[in-house]
């Protein structure tokens, strides 16, 4: 098995994907105007309206009602990042941290309310874990 994508419901396609566009510096790629994807070597962001929801299960998902997931991408400099997420002007929950696991992080909110967190390994366990999965 392997994970490959994980999809957020919006009311809002064209929105949500200029913000992660511009917070992530990942161009999307449009399959229809309900449905967007930003591909990075390691896994997918999907971006879908609600009218793609009655194609699964009618009623099976709403937007901006997440309360369990965070959303995590690996950057190359989080404190770089965080001015640049700022100035989208993204909720910040929690500016650059470094967690026990030896990850500096950021937390904050897309515009739909998702927690999304940007970090980057900076003690030596941390840095080898995550060395195969580095961006370029």
């Amino acid at each position: 098995m392997e994970f490959v994508s994980i999809r957020i419901i919006t009311g809002d396609v064209a929105r949500l994907v200029d913000f992660y566009e511009r917070a992530t510096g990942v161009a999307a790629e449009w399959a229809t105007e309900e449905f967007a994807e930003l591909r990075t070597p390691s896994a997918t962001l999907a971006i879908a309206g609600t009218g793609t929801v009655p194609l699964f299960a009618p009623g099976s998902a709403r937007p901006a009602d997440n309360h369990t997931v965070i959303i995590e991408f690996l950057v190359d400099d989080v404190d770089r990042t965080h001015r640049n997420v700022a100035g989208l002007g993204a909720d910040i929950v929690a500016g650059p941290t470094t967690m026990p696991w030896g990850n500096r992080s950021l937390l904050f909110r897309d515009p739909d309310g998702n927690l999304v967190n940007f970090f980057t390994p900076v003690t030596p366990a941390a840095v080898e874990k995550f060395a195969r999965r580095r961006p370029a």
